[in-house]
């Protein structure tokens, strides 16, 4: 049961409302190491909080502390329940006072089974059933608040260096407003990433990969690099998707999404993907956007 939200104080004029981030998403997924990224970018951190504090905490008396707080939520927390936690969400996200995100993380089935199964910790729904079994109904239960995310970010794949740089790059603290980007290169093989908002494939360019003296390279040194770009399709593709992606912005802005996710396949995610990635960001952030870039599979093992 939640208690009922005190009342918030009013917010001096163009005072800024006060960042909360609730962390939450499938056991396994990197909640923990989503919160440790957000603690060093700034942030107060707590864990586990149970639901009926959860007001409380981030609805401060004037001239209290109103640093950002990120709060950890998942199915681990005493009294949690989706349908509890969202009705608190949207009452959160009601204050004025309040700058409220949900995160939530996600990865998927086998990644979690292998991580469970490394670290041999006991997964939370699954004391009586099959680890498979506990991390679908888990699934299962969590859908509405993935549905109901500000920001998803899929794990699967991710070393942790690679998920604290989405996490900070997506709630910086001294970001400036607006859509915040993120390009991710992938490889087809090791699947899609959940997240992505948009998907291009460019596995129809020259592929360096068949170049003995270019296979070990990836796309982001100089030689893969000229070799992609003298593809004769090359350079009208990319106008082509930079000048489209620069026309959507203003209307998933306009429809008031915060974070949009471009993802760039090809087979291997080493090389072509790489370089496109790479020259897709830099090309976004010429016109003042924020833009994270991640290589999803740029280290992990090639044949």
């Amino acid at each position: 049961m939640i208690v009922p939200l005190q009342t918030a104080p009013v917010p001096a004029p163009h005072a800024p409302a006060r960042r909360v981030v609730l962390v939450t998403g499938l056991s396994g997924a990197g909640r923990s190491s989503a919160m440790r990224a957000l603690e060093d970018a700034g942030y107060e951190a707590v864990d586990n909080l149970p639901l009926t504090l959860l007001a409380s905490l981030v609805l401060s008396e004037p001239g209290t502390d109103l640093r950002p707080v990120a709060i950890g939520v998942d199915t681990r927390t005493r009294d949690f329940g989706v349908d509890a936690l969202t009705g608190a969400i949207d009452r959160l996200v009601a204050e004025p006072a309040l700058d409220v995100r949900l995160l939530y993380l996600d990865c998927d089935d086998d990644q979690l089974a292998r991580r469970f199964t490394e670290t041999r910790r006991r997964h939370p729904l699954a004391a009586d059933r099959p680890l498979l079994d506990g991390i679908k109904a888990e699934r299962r239960l969590l859908e509405p608040l993935r549905a109901r995310a500000d920001r998803v970010i899929d794990t699967t794949g991710l070393a942790p260096h690679q998920l604290k740089r989405f996490v900070q790059d997506d709630f910086a603290l001294d970001a400036p407003a607006g859509l915040a980007l993120s390009v991710v290169s992938f490889a087809y093989r090791n699947g899609l990433p959940r997240e992505a908002d948009l998907v291009f494939d460019v596995r129809f360019l020259a592929n360096p990969h068949y170049r003995p003296d270019l296979k070990p390279l990836t796309g982001k040194d100089a030689d893969v690099a000229q070799f992609v770009a003298r593809d004769p399709g090359f350079q009208a593709f990319f106008d082509g998707l930079s000048d489209m992606i620069a026309a959507l912005l203003p209307r998933f802005e306009a429809e008031g999404k915060s974070y949009l996710t471009v993802a760039i396949g090809c087979t291997g995610g080493r090389h072509r993907s790489v370089f496109v990635a790479e020259r897709l960001s830099a090309r976004l952030a010429q016109g003042g956007r924020r833009v994270a870039l991640v290589h999803r599979d740029l280290d992990r093992s090639f044949a």
